[in-house]
């Protein structure tokens, strides 16, 4: 799974501190797979989730946020 091509998105959850970053490439969505990846570490291989498993978790993170 390359990552060169792809536009990445930051997490709106991850900090200007250079703490904990996330990143996705939603454009992928729509083959079936969300690659994640550490913005602090580009180079190393993102995870692959299926799209449900990426909606289950979004929808998880902002239920646990109110």
């Amino acid at each position: 799974m390359g990552t060169a091509n792809r536009s990445w998105l930051k997490s709106s959850y991850s900090g200007g501190d250079g703490g904990q970053c996330l990143e996705w490439a939603p454009s992928e969505a729509r083959k079936g797979t969300v690659p994640v990846r550490d913005s602090k570490d580009t180079e190393r291989a993102p995870l692959a989730f299926s799209t449900h498993a990426w909606s289950a978790f979004v929808a998880a993170t902002k239920h646990s946020a109110r």
